[in-house]
């Protein structure tokens, strides 16, 4: 028996993949950044079907996001499992640095954040010895002084396993593969056959990136390169090619003893990425006490082969698809939401920052949306409520009753790379307009009078994207299109993808204060 795992496995803005092998069950977690909640956490038996089941961080207690930018908060997590716990360690890089949760349970919920004191670096991770000792791997600069932007040490130390503190020497074990490389990040430690393996990015997480591996007997080291790094990259393939961006990987092996690596790629359109770091799968082999990955191929494929039994969570009443009667959508695929008939929104949804408790309530209205103070060009807590954008041609669309909007007040439809560009349908003082948001600056596609489009005050807004050029609809009416090429990586920077939702604003009008908008429905349509 055998399934097919096709790639992306989680298409979208799922960057920073790690993952983690716990029986037959595997879990992924991925970066979020300034998004709220934080830290996905995906399902799966078989590899190729995926399931999202929560959020590691789902409290602000655990979470603290103030006037955080879009692609700051939480950089690269490492998820593992040991002795019946789950461990995820991960960096909130504006407020706190490297800390670690615990769970007995990967739904959650998870433990209050502990800080790791005197843990410089990102990208941390955690390795359980088979002695039992519990180790922490970073990085951090060049303890020598950087000689150029980039100059990182890979180090161990030894960390406490009640109070998850570092005790002991840090050893400073790696400096990267290439010689003068720039980030090694992104490190994990295995072991297997009497060696120590470090796995880890270099080379920056751009058209540069790629994934090395050294090894030592002693955990220590001195740790010796494989002569054949990098172990999977894109980045000599030029500019063109399809998939490029590849690394930033983890490992796990299968209870059958087969390896399988799941790392971060994007997937440009004529140069511009606008749906972020997404993650994809690849097969893993040894060869000499090396792993070779994709061997025969040496990149990444469409599809790879998997000896597994497929597994739909539809049908299997252990999930936590079928168990929670399908709250949360699958991380593909095209999602439809009633909102006058839901309680809850399903974990898939995000928010910009915190989620204030009044930011929206559900109803027989559908999802009433509080108009913030702050606007989307804001750095602080704004009421958008959204999902990732995980297609390069879809249709999202919305139905929002402005009946009763307040006098300069803002609701619509949102398609958001960060809070300095995106596109917006909105329906404000009587008039529905699309609006690109390109460095801060808003530039009109087309309006329409509100009273030309709206049925009893409820308007449909549509935003259609095919490849690079989005169309714009307020009920049949055309609201004109506009090229997003600026609603990417390329040109945005930052390292997260577009997300598409609603939001509300009334941008310090008092009218709109302790008022909310309406919307009864949202769809994501794959094209």
């Amino acid at each position: 028996m055998s399934v097919t795992v096709k790639n992306p496995i989680l298409p979208g803005f799922y960057p920073d993949p790690t993952i983690c092998a716990v029986g037959d069950d595997y879990y992924i977690v991925n970066s979020s950044f300034a998004y709220f909640p934080g830290l996905p956490v995906l399902h799966s038996k078989d590899l190729a079907h995926w399931e999202q089941i929560g959020n590691v961080l789902t409290r602000d207690s655990q979470l603290p996001l103030e006037k955080a930018g879009i692609s700051r908060g939480l950089f690269a997590p490492t998820l593992r499992f040991h002795d019946g716990t789950f461990y995820c360690i991960c960096t909130n890089i504006d407020h706190g640095g490297n800390f670690i949760v615990t769970a007995k349970n990967p739904e959650g919920p998870w433990s209050e954040p502990v800080m790791i004191k005197d843990a410089g670096g990102i990208d941390p991770s955690v390795f359980f010895d088979d002695d039992g000792k519990m180790y922490y791997i970073g990085t951090h600069e060049n303890p020598d002084g950087c000689r150029y932007g980039g100059d990182w040490f890979i180090y161990i130390q030894e960390m406490d396993k009640e109070t998850f503190q570092l005790k002991g020497e840090a050893h400073n074990v790696w400096n990267g593969a290439l010689r003068n490389c720039i980030w090694p990040e992104g490190p994990h430690l295995y072991k297997k056959d009497g060696y120590y393996y470090i796995m880890h990015a270099e080379g920056g997480t751009g058209p540069d990136h790629s994934e090395s591996v050294c090894r030592s007997t002693d955990i220590y080291g001195p740790y010796e390169g494989f002569r054949k790094n990098p172990i999977i990259t894109h980045r000599h393939l030029g500019k063109d090619y399809p998939i490029q961006y590849v690394g930033h990987a983890d490992m796990i092996e299968t209870p059958a003893g087969e390896y399988y690596m799941v790392m971060l790629a994007v997937r440009p359109l004529d140069g511009y990425t606008t749906m972020g770091r997404e993650t994809f799968f690849a097969r893993v082999t040894w060869e000499d006490g090396w792993p070779v990955v994709n061997p025969g191929v040496g990149k990444l494929t469409d599809t790879v082969e998997v000896a597994l039994e497929p597994w739909d969570p539809a049908k299997d009443e252990t999930s936590y698809t079928y168990r929670t009667k399908g709250l949360t959508r699958y991380p593909f695929g095209s999602k439809r939401y009633d909102f006058t008939h839901m309680e809850k929104l399903g974990c898939e949804f995000l928010y910009l920052r915190n989620e204030p408790a009044d930011m929206y309530k559900l109803g027989s209205k559908g999802l009433e949306l509080k108009y913030q103070e702050h606007s989307l060009k804001d750095e602080d807590l704004t009421s958008y409520v959204c999902i990732r954008q995980q297609h390069h041609s879809f249709k999202a669309m919305t139905v929002v009753d402005a009946s009763g909007q307040p006098a300069g007040c803002s609701a619509g439809l949102a398609l958001l790379q960060n809070n300095l560009y995106y596109l917006r349908a909105e329906v404000k003082d009587g008039k529905v307009r699309s609006i690109l948001c390109s460095d801060g600056k808003d530039t009109l596609i087309g309006e329409a009078d509100l009273k030309d489009v709206a049925s009893a005050d409820k308007v449909k807004l549509t935003i259609e994207v095919k490849g690079l050029d989005a169309f714009v609809y307020a009920g049949d009416i055309y609201l004109g299109n506009v090229c997003v090429k600026e609603l990417s990586t390329e040109v945005a920077g930052g390292f997260v993808g577009c997300t598409v939702g609603m939001f509300a604003d009334h941008a310090g009008v008092s009218a709109g204060e302790g008022k909310y908008a309406a919307f009864t429905s949202f769809e994501y349509l794959e094209a």
